[in-house]
């Protein structure tokens, strides 16, 4: 009785263990805004945005590069990737196969949550 519930217990956190393929979409939402608070116009992966506002961004294995087309901004400000903490939980709770999944899936990345272009 005892080790079926121990079985139990251990198939069932297991199952809870999330990672970073499961819990991560593949973009994430950024806060892009001017240093001097002002809107600004640019793109991103050859997407057009508006900012101040929310830009998603497709989590990649390369850091992504905000162009400006506002005055006075400066033209490019490089976000850096970062892996995402839920990938080393992943490794601990799913071994090799989750990580491998997480970094094919290229789910594993996350950028800053806020990315403030300088501007005069």
């Amino acid at each position: 009785m005892k080790k079926t519930i121990l079985v139990a217990s251990m198939v069932a956190m297991t199952a809870l263990t999330g990672c970073a393929s499961i819990l991560n979409d593949k973009t994430q939402a950024v806060n892009v805004s001017a240093s001097n608070g002002k809107e600004i116009t640019g793109t991103i992966d050859g997407a057009t945005f508006k900012a101040p506002g929310i830009v998603n961004i497709t989590r990649e294995n390369k850091n992504k590069l905000v162009l400006v087309s506002t005055d006075g901004c400066a033209k490019e400000t490089s976000v850096e990737k970062s892996v995402d903490p839920k990938f080393f939980i992943n490794i601990l709770s799913g071994g090799a196969f989750g990580s491998t999944t997480d970094y094919s899936t290229e789910k594993m990345w996350r950028y800053s949550e806020n990315v403030v272009v300088s501007c005069k």
